[in-house]
């Protein structure tokens, strides 16, 4: 395979950085932090010769990727390099300042999904204040967005909505890389981090994955490929629902189901909206887990016919309008917490609108329009933080 693009951490071995230069170096990966020629970022950062390995850091998922979605962890030790791995998916999610005692440089090398729902996003947002709190430097070595560079979709985080699925007030799709918006949000959040950026050579906004040449490591164990990251922004609506959002199937993502969903009518009254680049597409599959476990589930399956016409969240959001209303008695949101009050959709769309008003089509177009709105906003915003061209 030949690369049309590098990455950050296709440039990091030959790097001269006062950020690296004798220093020692705290790594946050996973199995995405790996190089055109498929040598992995721990690898060549324990064989830097300036500087020093100390310690890992791993975000939901796990360091090699092996746990499944909302499954906490705990710290333990590298069986090979003998340095600890620090759990950012446990007890803690900011780096302690215990953690960052043996730590002068924090490298950040995470493949991101593009949206404001993904937690490596809200990983990276909470290290960076850590760093500056503490006084570390951070190097974040840049990757592609897989979904581009150029839309944006999605209504701001509203106040009040802040997690771990929602750190910043940014709409859903954010159309910039990780290292763009990580200087964006440093500089607007006065975080007082020391940041750089490895920047990318030879990416355009427009570029597709496949463009780029660069290998595909699944970022989270439900999103295998880059065109299911394409839908995700929308789909992934459905984990605040009773709807299985295909978890279980071998098209997360792209396959919504649920035992009594009606798949042919859904995609009769999809059809009807007639909304650009994509197929609805009535598909039965039976999740092997997660949500309705071994029962067959009616459903949907998502088919992109141009990706550049193509609007995840407004399809995902026809998608929940078409079900709730054409399926009142089953329909449900999933309920908050007992400790909080919260729902889960709620923060997914970063505010409560969209489960007040789904069912109601007028309601649901005006908050889109409310949302293209903030789209355009965003797009202002960013315009001076935006590294690369189309």
């Amino acid at each position: 395979m030949t690369a049309n693009v590098l990455t950050g951490a296709d440039q990091l071995s030959e790097l001269s950085h006062p950020f690296l230069d004798g220093k020692r170096i705290g790594l946050v990966t996973n199995p995405t932090g790996i190089t055109a020629d498929f040598r992995t970022t721990i690898e060549i950062c324990a064989q830097l010769k300036s500087s020093r390995l100390t310690a890992l850091f791993a975000g939901e998922h796990g360091l090699y990727g092996e746990r499944q979605a909302g499954v906490p962890f705990e710290d333990e030790m590298h069986p090979v390099l003998g340095i600890p791995v620090f759990s950012l998916y446990g007890k803690q999610k900011t780096p302690t300042p215990e953690m960052l005692e043996q730590v002068d440089t924090v490298i950040f090398d995470m493949q991101d999904a593009g949206v404001r729902f993904y937690t490596y996003l809200s990983t990276l947002f909470y290290i960076m204040d850590a760093c500056g709190a503490s006084g570390k430097s951070l190097l974040v070595l840049d990757r592609i967005n897989p979904m581009g560079g150029m839309k944006v979709e999605g209504g701001i985080l509203q106040q009040g909505y802040e997690s771990f699925v929602g750190a910043w007030h940014m709409p859903i799709r954010y159309g910039m890389t990780i290292g763009e918006i990580a200087m964006m949000r440093n500089k607007e959040e006065g975080s007082g981090c020391e940041l750089d950026v490895v920047r990318l050579e030879g990416w355009r906004r427009s570029m597709t994955y496949a463009e780029t040449g660069q290998p595909w490591m699944m970022p989270s164990p439900n999103i295998p490929s880059p065109e299911t990251a394409e839908v995700y922004a929308g789909t992934c609506l459905f984990e605040g629902t009773n709807v299985s959002e295909g978890r279980g199937t071998t098209r997360p993502f792209e396959w919504i189901g649920a035992p009594w969903m009606e798949g042919e009518r859904i995609a009769r009254q999809m059809e009807a909206h007639q909304l650009p680049g994509v197929h609805i597409h009535p598909v039965y599959a039976a999740p092997v887990y997660s949500k309705h476990q071994g029962v067959l589930c009616g459903g949907v399956r998502l088919f992109i016919t141009d990706r550049d016409q193509f609007k995840a969240v407004e399809t995902g959001l026809m998608l929940l309008h078409e079900i709730a209303r054409s399926h009142p008695q089953h329909f449900e949101w999933t309920s908050p917490p007992p400790e909080g009050n919260r729902y889960f959709i709620d923060l997914l769309t970063g505010g409560k609108e969209i489960r007040e008003r789904v069912r109601d089509e007028e309601g649901l177009r005006q908050i889109m329009a409310n949302w293209h709105q903030d789209e355009e906003k965003w797009r202002e915003r960013r315009a001076s933080y935006l590294i690369y061209g189309s």
